[in-house]
């Protein structure tokens, strides 16, 4: 499980239908096998702007559909890093060379004196994720994002990190609002938008199973999906969390009754919500804990109804398909899993399970 949203008008996204997960911590324990499927998988996508317009494809690497990576570029000459394009958190960091952690030594380390545009200062962060921990200093340097520059950006430089050993990713580009920020920087967004980067202030993402995967700043590619798009409130402009009306399955409301928050986070793997909640849910679709895992039967993909999430009074339904996962060891289990973060009202985040069934957009420019 991935879990890189900071819990802590307007309108977000919804969606339009496209046409499944294993716990991270689980999967990337097979370390061989991570490993083989990086080699085989080699990065080699490049960044795409569309003809005539300022929009900026960005390519995205699907590992394993628990995570969701993409290539940025720090300092001058740059170095290349792959990071979790996050709309759950606000913040831009890589680990620096000055990170003894494990979980540094497996990841690519910026080396701030091969950068002649880098710039120190004397600011430190330190920053909780549900999936780990980090902390190190703040700096400046040039970013690109493809063919998008971001110069005199302040990011972080972790100097300790716990949780992200093995991780497939080096750091995290927060997209959320600067108001989600624990460290009082720009976020690269703003940054970019400032700098005049994009006429649009809106970015948009495409997640596929396989192949195709895109982020997308500046505007939206209508090649990417079919009808219209169904704009939805923010709650408040600051934060990517809309009102969802309802969780409902065969017609009865499972979750959510009488509405509730829920946070579109694309640095999350799965589908989160309040404990009791999701035991219940586990229950009625017939999954048993074993552990503190949840398992279910394999062949209940072909009876499980849809599990319908109805937000903005609409109905979006995440078929059994999505919301059942099978692991290397071909054993199943539903991709529901606790929220560890409590909050004072019933909130869920619909992470990339949700996300891989559904084309997003992210307007900052109207709060939608």
């Amino acid at each position: 499980l991935v879990l890189l949203g900071l819990l802590t008008s307007s309108e977000c996204i919804v969606i339009i239908p496209l046409t499944k997960v294993k716990t991270m911590r689980k999967t990337l324990s097979e370390k061989n096998m991570l490993n083989n499927f990086l080699k085989e998988q080699a990065y080699r996508l490049s960044q795409i702007s569309s003809r005539g317009s300022n929009i900026t494809i960005h390519p995205l690497r699907n590992i394993m559909d628990m995570v969701y990576v993409g290539k940025i570029t720090i300092g001058t000459p740059p170095q290349e890093f792959q990071v979790v394009f996050d709309t759950g958190s606000s913040e831009l960091w890589v680990p620096s060379v000055f990170c003894p952690s494990s979980a540094c030594s497996t990841h690519i380390r910026f080396r701030h004196l091969e950068s002649s545009t880098f710039r120190p200062t004397q600011k430190t962060f330190s920053i909780t994720y549900g999936s780990g921990s980090t902390k190190g200093f703040l700096a400046y340097d040039t970013v690109r994002i493809g063919d998008l520059l971001s110069t005199d950006q302040e990011f972080g430089l972790s100097m300790e990190e716990h949780g992200f050993e093995d991780l497939p990713f080096d750091g995290v580009l927060g997209l959320n609002y600067p108001d989600m920020s624990f460290i009082t920087t720009i976020p690269i967004f703003d940054n970019l938008k400032n700098q005049g980067a994009f006429s649009e202030p809106v970015f948009a993402f495409y997640l596929g199973k396989v192949k195709g995967s895109v982020v997308m700043f500046g505007g939206v590619d209508h090649h990417y999906y079919k009808g219209e798009l169904n704009w939805v409130p923010l709650i408040h402009a600051g934060d990517w969390s809309v009102h969802m009306d309802r969780i409902s399955m065969k017609r009865k409301v499972i979750a959510c009754s009488g509405g509730c928050e829920a946070l579109v986070d694309t640095g999350t793997s799965l589908i989160l919500g309040p404990r009791r909640l999701v035991n219940n849910i586990q229950k009625l679709i017939g999954a048993t804990p074993q552990g503190s895992e949840h398992y279910i039967s394999c062949f209940a993909v072909y009876t499980l109804p849809s599990i319908i999430f109805t937000i903005n009074g609409i109905n979006y339904p995440v078929p059994a398909r999505a919301y059942i996962h099978k692991d290397s060891r071909g054993h199943c289990y539903p991709t529901f899993k606790e929220n560890t973060v409590s909050t004072s009202t019933e909130t869920w985040i619909l992470g990339d399970v949700f996300l891989r069934l559904y084309f997003s957009v992210f307007d900052r420019g109207n709060d939608r």
